[in-house]
């Protein structure tokens, strides 16, 4: 990666031509196939937990053991939900997405995205 002292500012041509990429649309589709699911699990998980805080009593209030009831297990279940989120999500991009970023990420550097491409509209060599 070059320092960001001896970066280079891109045009604006330069930055679409690198969105127009087939990379990146595979990017935002491997990110969206990770992202997407996992958000929709975590909020209803936590919906289930705000639900049954409010209306389910006498569930949540249950004790496992000694004080420790089943509310209270549920809401630490959330911290622990969003480290293993956490942790999937490190190792799913380690494998899927931080490959093409890189990549991408050098090709700008080098401003390889800049020369015009067949079909390409706007994108000329800076």
């Amino acid at each position: 990666m070059t320092p960001p002292t001896e970066r280079k500012l891109l045009t604006p041509q330069e930055y679409r031509a690198a969105q127009d990429s087939p990379e990146f649309a595979e990017l935002r589709r491997r990110f969206r196939r990770f992202a997407v699911p996992m958000t929709v699990a975590f909020l209803a998980w936590y919906l289930l937990y705000v639900l049954l805080s409010t209306y389910a009593h006498d569930f949540m209030s249950t004790e496992v053991f000694g004080n420790v009831n089943l509310g209270l297990l549920l809401g630490l279940g959330q911290f622990v939900s969003t480290f293993a989120i956490t942790t999937l999500y490190v190792r799913y991009s380690g494998r899927t997405t931080d490959p093409i970023a890189d990549e991408m990420r050098e090709r700008l550097e080098d401003r390889d995205f800049s020369a015009p491409r067949s079909g390409s509209k706007g994108a000329t060599r800076a």
